[in-house]
């Protein structure tokens, strides 16, 4: 079912899930699987509160992750189980990624492909970059037909496959791949308040305060009480909105 249904379940996340290898040395590879996505069907069927699960990672306790491709969640089920240790792991993948034209890997990739935690923008020439797109989720195929239809090639887009534990390594050597990037964005579709935009935004503020010159900038919906719309027509007015806003760097 959808993510949100996960609410009800929040004492026991809190209580064992997220800390129970730390108050009790008791680990666990538990996987849940909850669609994350705002595909305009309101406020109960587009949030599974992605939040909440970052504000409880720490001390690599657990592993979130948004997932793009079949072969990410290949790869990301086959190294739960191929690890010599268990940690939890948080899926958030969102079901229009099932039937996605665009959603798709290779054979090759499957069999002899592994785990990406970023996945780098592989379309465009790194010399021409001036404008970088952190993106998790549904949301990157959305900017990529808009990019698609502008022939915008000026502006990257880097999928965040793994949020927690944040792979700082990785977004590090994306960032130096840039040699004219002038500004750093992160996208999403929640809320200010909701989503990955709080636990980022302090990592990506380290990496900028460690020699990365650019101008950090979020583009997704403003703060709200509510996780989303119960209104299709203004689902899709926000939607193309939040789209719009990224490619005006």
């Amino acid at each position: 079912q959808f993510g949100d249904f996960s609410n009800g379940c929040q004492i026991i996340i809190d209580q064992f899930l997220s800390s129970g290898e730390s108050k009790w040395m008791q680990m666990t590879g538990l996987v849940l699987l909850l669609p994350h996505g705002y595909e305009g069907q309101g406020p109960e069927h587009s949030s599974a509160r992605l939040e909440r699960y970052l504000q409880l990672c720490a001390q690599n306790n657990m592993q979130v992750v948004n997932l793009t491709t079949p072969s990410q969640i290949f790869h990301a089920l086959r190294r739960q189980m191929k690890r010599d240790f268990r940690k939890p792991l948080i899926v958030m993948s969102p079901k229009s990624l099932l039937r996605h034209p665009r959603a798709v890997s290779t054979i090759e990739e499957i069999a002899t492909g592994t785990f990406q935690e970023v996945i780098k923008d592989s379309v465009l020439d790194p010399k021409k970059v001036e404008t970088a797109i952190f993106v998790s989720g549904k949301l990157y195929y959305e900017l990529l037909d808009e990019r698609d239809k502008n022939k915008n090639d000026k502006t990257a887009l880097i999928r965040l496959e793994q949020i927690s534990p944040f792979p700082m390594k990785q977004v590090a050597e994306v960032l130096k791949s840039y040699p004219k990037l002038k500004n750093l964005v992160w996208a999403q579709e929640e809320p200010k308040n909701m989503g990955s935009f709080t636990y980022v935004y302090f990592k990506f503020l380290e990496l900028l305060n460690n020699g990365f010159k650019v101008d950090f900038r979020y583009v997704g919906r403003p703060e709200r009480s509510s996780p989303a719309t119960g209104s299709i027509y203004r689902h899709r007015v926000e939607q193309n909105e939040i789209i719009q806003a990224c490619f005006k760097f």
